[in-house]
Order: C-alpha cells, then sequence, then structure tokens
C-alpha cells in the first residue's frame, strides 16, 4: 500500500520491535482501517524470522498480534472519543493461541478489532493468516496510559 499507516501518521518516530516505523530492524508492521473499522495489515517474513525450516518463530507471531492489537485498541479509543490523534495505549494483557504452524513463504494477513470497551480499557480480537487459513488468534486488553507512565506521549 502506498497510504500511510497509522503508525506512520501518528507515530513515526516510534522505535517499538513490532510497529515503529522509526526501527530499521524491527519487524515494520504497517495497519491500515478497513472499511467495517477493523484493522488490516499483511507481512513477509523473512529467513530469520523462523523457529525451523519453513515455520514462523511464535515469538514473532506473538509480537505480530500484540502491536496490531493495540492499534486497533487506540484506534477504536480514538474514533470514539473523537479525537485527533490516538491515545498511548499499552498491552495490559493477552494472550496467543497458535492454532496451526504459520508458514514462512509468502505473504501474512492480521486482523483486529475492538469487541468491548470501558473507559480508557479495550478488548481486542485479533488474528494472523496464511492463504486465508487462520493460524493463530489474539484476545488482548490494551488501556490508554496516563501522564507520569513511561509511555505516555510516545506517540
Amino acid at each position: 500500500m502506498n497510504e500511510a499507516s497509522l503508525q506512520e501518521r501518528f507515530s513515526p518516530l516510534s522505535a517499538c520491535f513490532g510497529c515503529g516505523p522509526a526501527n530499521p530492524q524491527g519487524l515494520g508492521i504497517r495497519s491500515f482501517v478497513a472499511p467495517d473499522g477493523s484493522l488490516v495489515a499483511t507481512w513477509r517474513p523473512m529467513s530469520h524470522h523462523t523457529a525451523f525450516p519453513g515455520v514462523l518463530n511464535g515469538g514473532i507471531i506473538g509480537t505480530l498480534l500484540d502491536c496490531h492489537c493495540n492499534w486497533a485498541a487506540a484506534w477504536h479509543l480514538m474514533q470514539h472519543d473523537q479525537l485527533e490523534r490516538p491515545p498511548c495505549t499499552v498491552t495490559a494483557s493477552y494472550s496467543i493461541k497458535l492454532s496451526r504452524p504459520t508458514p514462512t513463504e509468502g505473504e501474512l494477513s492480521l486482523l483486529a478489532r475492538a469487541v468491548e470497551w470501558e473507559g480508557n480499557r479495550v478488548r481486542v480480537e485479533g488474528s494472523l493468516s496464511h492463504q486465508g487459513e487462520v493460524t493463530a488468534t489474539c484476545v488482548g486488553t490494551f488501556v490508554a496510559v496516563k501522564p507520569g507512565h513511561p509511555a505516555y506521549h510516545r506517540w
């Protein structure tokens, strides 16, 4: 995609390993808003992301889903609260279910959407797919932080 991702628009100086545009050694996740309000992304593994030949490392899977779901929470709060910028959100908890090996050949698809929220807390569900087949899912809670938190104003 030639358009700017949420990360590039709202956090261009972020050094986050998963989604920071300013981290040349990071994964470079680029999240975009789908017509239904969910977030989508595509990502292509490299050989050094493998657990064993042809299969993506579980830690990389966790990072992909954590970062993408975190942005879904931030985007949801921004839209819900009619803010000009997304609030800085952090992961309070998340769990990953690996349902089958994730191939490292070809492009992977990420999907995330807010499913519940109260105040500054958002519950998000996400998935990672290869050629239309879901290989991993995530459920997480993400929280907008206040002044004094180390992540405040990181975006």
